[in-house]
């Protein structure tokens, strides 16, 4: 039995959250397994980790499988998908697989972002099938909110896999492909062991609307506007920028793409053709000279974030674009949670100068690539697998979907988060391993756990402050000068409006002259004094103890 050949899911991230997708697919017995991954995303750091500027999947456990693992298959170029590929293949150097978009741009990002290593892709698109170990892998596709998605089929000695990827069911996109019912159809009468399946709208009841239905939203926007219209989306929404390109240009209005990132994306997909029809967008130099009523904006900040396009015009900080009274902005994409005060800050900056906010909730200017549960039944429909694992999502995702696919029938439904090793086959579905996991971050150049990044201690920094030390005592272990003192995020002063340095000085000069001479020969017991007392003197001035660092050194 422990010889046996056995089929096992691990999911390092994407599975009990939103983001940071990563899965591993294994072959083999217990010890000797073959292993392919399945996307390697990032996730967003909040206010709750200053300075870290992306979250990444912790792979420790391929570091004693690195030899095993065959090769990574990326289902489609969002960053929680494909982000944290950059930074993690060197560690692993083994094939990728890719659709051109996607090839097209992680090497975007790699230019970007600088001194990266030069990933090696394999172009693998809609209908191909390669061989990477024991697995034949298939990609079909499917249609989400962004050139080029798919869904994987996964065949093995011992049944097949649908790793569905990030899919949603429109039968009138701005952007092909179509999601391919027939050939799902035609991968179920074959039959399916296990289908691993997109979460993120399992608690909503329905259909999504289609991707026709925004544009005829946008455009009237469009039309009936009376100045300006900034559109802000999502940059890698190729096929929504392309819709509002094209109803900017019915409406007779010149068109500027605005954002760092969203040229990147357009670049890009007009290196591959997905921008054919389309007519060249104006220069920022030109904006100034169009009329108001003639110009449509394509721009980045729909999340908030404090330097895209967006944020800065909403603080008047362009140089060459403003916006003004009477002017519309259209958020076309939803709110990620955690960003919500961010964006309503700037929604209050745009009201502020009298711009009109049009969101998701007063028009149809966007809808989620997801799929909703009626969508999902028609999953379970094309393919009926003997085992339905829900992931990519929350616990209440996860949980919702399991229920869907248990009423619908579906045999097994196991329940599994990240770090666990699922066996699918043979016997009993279950979790049989449970491997190291969690979250490195990167900060800068640097990547780390919190400790080694030191985010824990900076974390504390941001809410109690920093007070330096210094004493410099003489032969005798009298004081050699006046201590330096210095405090750095502490309030000025105290309620009795005495100066808190001089008070938290004084507390140097008591904790030392409180210590016989004799005994200050013990310098680390001297700075561990000095550190209790200021903090014990900080806490009762302020209510807080900050962080203090101590140097003493005798002359």
């Amino acid at each position: 039995m422990a010889n046996q050949e056995e089929l096992v899911f691990l999911p390092l991230g994407g599975v009990g959250e939103i983001g940071m997708n990563l899965a591993l697919y294994g072959y083999g017995p217990p010890g000797k397994r073959q292993w392919i991954m399945v996307d390697c995303g990032v996730t967003f750091a909040g206010p709750e980790l200053p300075g870290v500027d992306l979250i990444l999947p912790d792979i420790r456990f391929l570091a004693a499988e690195r030899n095993n693992l065959k090769g990574i298959i990326i289902t489609h170029a969002h960053e929680d998908h494909y982000g944290a590929l950059n930074d993690l293949w060197p560690g692993l150097n083994v094939p990728v697989y890719a659709s051109p978009f996607t090839a097209g741009m992680l090497e975007a990002k790699r230019n970007y972002e600088g001194g990266r290593a030069d990933i090696p892709v394999t172009i693998f698109k809609q209908g191909d099938r390669i061989n990477v170990g024991p697995f034949e892998i298939e990609a079909v596709g499917v249609n989400h909110s962004i050139p080029e998605p798919m869904s994987l089929v996964i065949r093995t000695p011992l049944g097949n896999v649908v790793h569905t990827g990030d899919w949603k069911i429109d039968d009138a996109p701005s952007l092909g492909p179509l999601t391919d019912e027939q050939r799902f159809r035609a991968v179920g009468d074959e039959g399916v062991l296990a289908l691993m399946c997109d979460s993120t709208n399992a608690m909503r009841d329905g259909v999504s609307p289609s991707e026709e239905q925004v544009s005829e939203g946008l455009q009237k926007i469009i039309e009936s506007a009376e100045g300006r219209v900034a559109i802000t989306t999502f940059s890698s929404n190729v096929g929504r920028i392309r819709s509002i390109a094209q109803a900017a240009h019915a409406a007779g209005r010149e068109v500027l793409l605005l954002g760092s990132s969203m040229k990147r994306v357009v670049n890009v997909a007009r290196d591959i053709g997905l921008m054919e029809g389309i007519q060249p967008f104006i220069a920022e130099d030109e904006y100034g000279y169009i009329p108001r009523n003639k110009v449509v904006v394509i721009l980045t900040g729909s999340q908030g974030e404090p330097r895209a396009a967006l944020a800065k015009i909403s603080r008047d900080e362009m140089r060459h674009v403003a916006l003004a009274a009477g002017d519309t902005v259209v958020f076309s994409s939803r709110t990620i949670p955690g960003n919500e005060k961010a964006i309503l800050e700037i929604k209050n900056g745009l009201i502020d100068q009298g711009i009109h906010i049009v969101t998701d909730s007063e028009a149809l200017v966007h809808v989620s690539g997801h799929p909703r549960r009626n969508e999902l039944l028609r999953m379970y429909e094309w393919t009926r697998p003997k085992i339905l694992v829900p992931v990519h999502g929350e616990a209440a995702h996860l949980t919702a979907q399991a229920e869907l696919g248990a009423q619908a029938g579906i045999p097994t439904v196991p329940r599994v988060r990240n770090g666990g090793m699922l066996r699918l086959a043979p016997g009993a579905v279950e979790v049989i391993d449970q491997v190291p996991h969690g979250r490195i971050f990167k900060d800068g150049k640097l990547l780390g756990d919190l400790d080694e990044m030191g985010i824990g201690d900076r974390r504390k920094l941001s809410y109690v402050g920093h007070v330096s030390v210094n004493v410099l005592l003489d032969s005798r272990y009298d004081f050699q000068g006046d201590p330096d003192l210095v405090a750095f995020g502490l309030p000025e002063f105290d309620e009795e409006g005495e100066d808190m340095e001089d008070t938290l000085y004084d507390a140097v000069l008591g904790a030392v002259e409180s210590i016989p001479r004799v005994r200050r020969k013990d310098l680390e017991m001297l700075r561990e004094a000095i550190r209790r007392a200021v903090r014990s003197t900080a806490n009762e001035a302020w209510g807080k103890k900050p962080v203090v660092t101590v140097f003493v050194n005798k002359v």
